[in-house]
């Protein structure tokens, strides 16, 4: 899995554009942060893995100061697009309909998570997949004081992107690690990866037995 991780990278760090693989990272990090559809990108186990990586191999293609600004910029821009979109469309956007880019429970869910932990939700959902990238759109949709947000949003950011990519950057220099590393590595991203199967597999027997109960 790194080994992939890293060629993926390399290859897009590579050639005319070796800017390519930042790009490729910041703009996952935004999509997730935000953008509705964004909710399935892997971003826990991106930001562990790319600082895994910049220890490993510094500078082919990452560098961890250079990870560490660029996706705490990133993931602010993009909790910010967040909140005006869903400041836009305000309370409806709760009776959306479901669509293949959209998933109306996600929303509902980081809609309770909201009204359980308040502001606060901004922060704290950053750890929480699929809730992380609705949170924002809350936010804006029950027009949440935008200084307020700006603060949670901040700080959410750098807890978020800086404690990922730097678990992974101290992980990778550890000298037991770095001789069973891939192994390790793939453990790590199976084990960030497994709520969003379980939550996969749950939203799909939920959706059958609703097929069921509709055809009877």
């Amino acid at each position: 899995m790194l080994h992939l991780i890293e060629q993926i990278f390399d290859t897009l760090g590579s050639g005319p554009f070796p800017a390519l693989a930042y790009i490729a990272l910041f703009g996952i990090i935004f999509a997730e942060s935000g953008l509705f559809f964004g909710f399935f990108l892997p971003g826990d186990s991106l930001l562990f893995a790319v600082g895994a990586l910049a220890a490993v191999t510094p500078g082919k293609p990452f560098e961890i100061g250079l990870i560490l600004i660029g996706t705490f910029i990133s993931a602010v821009l993009g909790d910010n697009v967040g909140y005006w979109f869903g400041k836009k469309t305000g309370p409806r956007i709760f009776s959306r309909e479901d669509s293949r880019l959209f998933k109306r429970q996600y929303l509902i869910s980081a809609r309770e998570f909201y009204d359980k932990h308040g502001g606060k939700a901004v922060v704290l959902a950053r750890f929480v997949p699929f809730v992380r990238t609705f949170a924002p759109i809350v936010a804006g949709a029950v027009e949440m004081h935008y200084r307020t947000f700006v603060t949670y949003n901040l700080l959410g950011g750098l807890l978020w992107t800086a404690g990922a990519s730097l678990a992974g950057y101290f992980f990778g220099q550890i000298p037991i690690i770095k001789n069973n590393f891939e192994l390790a590595v793939v453990a790590i991203i199976a084990v960030s990866l497994l709520p969003v199967v379980v939550h996969r597999i749950s939203d799909q027997r939920k959706e059958r037995a609703q097929r069921e109960a509709a055809s009877k």
